[in-house]
């Protein structure tokens, strides 16, 4: 399908990769991998043809189509939903657009015995057999069931694009790519804009898609679900293995410690034939055997250890002034948007020092209450910020606020006052934006980097409540472990808005799960509340919030059959759910047996098979659970 032969690329004299060299073949899902700024981004770039390479070659197929989803979309204003959507079927919009014409000619000529007449109706069969081999009576039904998977509602499709924030435009770009006839994706962070259920949703789409997927992601467990091959970007060079993520780190491990291993062999053999080499040297009757050897030595092919990039960013979260013991109060906070009502009497009082994570589906209104507490958007109800209560807040989309004109230091020196000013460049160190790197221009800042500037922000300005709405979008996995730490260690008030399960373990004592415009306090940490609703992880709790429906009150007596029917379809569904509790337990079991002893279990060849076995029986049981509890709502209403 491409064959990529030693390319190279740099910027400002330094390589990003040197001399890579590898395939994509047809049903390879590709996990791209690497820190922030490695240079994943550019990959995908240059496997689209919209950035050139200093060197090698690029090989393929002929007429091979490639769709690539960007990070940054420049999108046209004043289209609905569908009409943007439909832009992906340009062939079939051609066509559509010619039996238009050639209708209005048709109704409009008397001549129908002339060979003009006749020839229109030619160019109308040829062009309505053209239509349809194209997908024409179809394409329509395929673009709501896509925009419906990536979470637009009937009522979506017919608004203008301009009403929806970039989030919601990126699913409407990333739409408009899987309607496409591609043979090759390449998708830029598919996953930072999108809730948990339009996740899983992509994930079963990308499992089954026919043609080769690229996916640049930092989301370990879509990683996991989607791809069958993982490369590694890491200090210019690429490393490629056909295992998805989790097992790409252990055979990594295992590869790195089985090359110290040989190293120190080979180490020793060497000490010990320069040690002849010296005693031989002193015997004239020995020179030749000295000599003999070290030609061997020259020959030598000496064992290197793969190089690991383990620069990290640095930060902490300083308090600035002590607030009051209550830090935000609220009570019978409402937020509608036009028709739509977000948010119905929410109460919420936030005690000083205390760590709250914000959870539920998108849509349900976490964003908008944290933005409602920091002031950017106006309510109804009330909303009182305590003493001495300094902000630090950022949004979902902070990144979008640099200045893409503007360098790095500039962003920073332009954001400073006369008492930090002269820390700027200390501060962008410790977020690993070093020497010549401050002189960058931010919109050639990778999608990791600019949230990494957008944090450095933050630390200009005094603050002792944070306010983070998924702030580990676009962060490499290591970046995600630096920042998860820093905000253990801060001594303020911490508000997290996340998906992220394991970005939120350890870090929040309280939880408020949003959904049908209210909020549900669980006063606990993500594990308790995920106990509370007796679910393994995030992915299923927002899952169920979808399909859980109270079954309505029902006084029709129901016939002999139905109510077999319904007692018949009650045990089945008990049978599965204790098979679901099980297997939810036998993976918690699995995720502690790695925490804990992680070198001994994966050691086991047959561990992660079985690991990965289960979670496919887990989801096949919840997809068959839901079947079931849709027929019984059936029933039951």
């Amino acid at each position: 399908m491409l064959n990529i032969h030693n390319l190279s690329i740099s910027f400002q004299g330094e390589y990003l990769f040197e001399d890579i060299t590898f395939k994509l073949g047809l049903g390879d899902r590709i996990g791209l991998i690497g820190k922030n700024g490695a240079g994943k981004s550019t990959m995908l770039r240059i496997l689209a043809k919209e950035q050139e390479s200093d060197t090698g070659q690029m090989a393929a197929d002929k007429d091979l189509k490639i769709g690539f989803l960007k990070q940054d979309i420049d999108f046209d204003f004043g289209k609905t939903v569908l009409e943007e959507s439909y832009e992906a079927f340009k062939e079939i919009k051609a066509c559509e657009a010619k039996l238009e014409e050639i209708n209005v000619q048709l109704a409009e000529r008397t001549d129908y015995e002339s060979e003009a007449y006749n020839q229109l109706m030619i160019d109308l069969n040829d062009i309505q057999h053209q239509y349809e081999i194209l997908g024409g009576y179809n394409y329509q039904g395929e673009t709501e069931k896509i925009l419906q998977g990536l979470g637009f509602k009937r009522e979506d499709f017919n608004k203008l694009t301009d009403t929806f924030s970039g989030g919601w435009r990126m699913r409407i770009e990333l739409a408009k790519l899987l309607l496409q006839n591609n043979d090759l994706l390449l998708l830029d962070e598919p996953t930072n804009h999108l809730d948990i259920e339009s996740i899983i949703w992509l994930e079963n789409f990308l499992k089954n898609y026919t043609g080769a997927v690229v996916i640049v992601s930092h989301d370990k467990m879509f990683l996991d679900n989607v791809t069958n091959r993982t490369i590694e970007i890491s200090l210019g060079r690429i490393y490629d293995y056909n295992k998805p993520y989790t097992k790409f780190l252990a055979l990594r491990k295992e590869m790195k410690v089985q090359q110290l291993a040989a190293q120190k062999n080979q180490e020793k053999q060497i000490q010990q034939t320069e040690k002849l080499i010296e005693k031989f040297r002193a015997k004239a009757s020995k020179a030749s055997m000295a000599q003999s050897l070290i030609k061997k030595l020259d020959r030598m092919d000496r064992i290197e250890v793969d190089a690991d990039d383990n620069s990290v960013m640095s930060v902490s979260f300083p308090v600035s002034i002590t607030p009051g013991k209550v830090v935000v109060e609220l009570e019978n906070v409402s937020k509608n948007y036009g028709d739509l009502r977000v948010l119905t009497n929410v109460d919420l009082s936030i005690a000083r020092d205390t760590k709250t994570a914000f959870v539920g589906q998108n849509g349900q209104g976490k964003s908008t209450l944290a933005k409602i507490i920091v002031g950017e958007i106006e309510h109804q109800g009330h909303m009182k910020l305590g003493h001495n209560v300094q902000i630090g807040y950022f949004a979902q989309n902070q990144a979008d606020y640099l200045d893409g004109n503007k360098t790095v230091l500039d962003t920073m020196i332009d954001a400073a006052n006369e008492s930090n000013r002269s820390k700027v460049r200390d501060i962008l160190g410790s977020f690993l934006f070093r020497g010549e790197e401050v002189e960058k221009y931010v919109k050639v800042l990778s999608g990791g980097e600019r949230n990494r500037l957008a944090l450095a922000k933050l630390l200009l300005q005094p603050l002792n409540v944070l306010i983070m709405d998924e702030p580990t979008n676009h962060l490499d996995i290591k970046s995600k472990n630096v920042l998860k730490d820093a905000l253990s260690k801060f001594e303020g008030t911490l508000i997290l808005v996340s998906h992220d399960r394991e970005f939120l373990q350890g870090l929040a004592d309280t939880v408020y799960e949003f959904k049908d415009q209210k909020i549900k306090e669980y006063l606990g940490d993500i594990d308790f509340y995920l106990e509370q609703r007796n679910l393994e992880n995030l992915r299923e709790a927002e899952k169920r919030t979808v399909i859980e429906k109270q079954p309505k009150a029902n006084n029709n007596k129901k016939s002999y059959e139905d109510q077999k029917k319904l007692k018949a379809l009650n045990n089945k569904l008990s049978n599965i759910e204790s098979k679901i509790n099980q297997l939810e337990k036998d993976i918690k079991n699995d995720d502690v047996a790695l925490a804990t002893n992680y070198d001994e279990t994966v050691s086991d060849p047959k561990f992660f098979d079985g690991y990965q076995s289960k979670k496919a029986e887990l989801e096949k049981f919840m997809i068959e659970w839901e079947s079931i509890q849709e027929q019984i709502d059936h029933f039951n209403n």
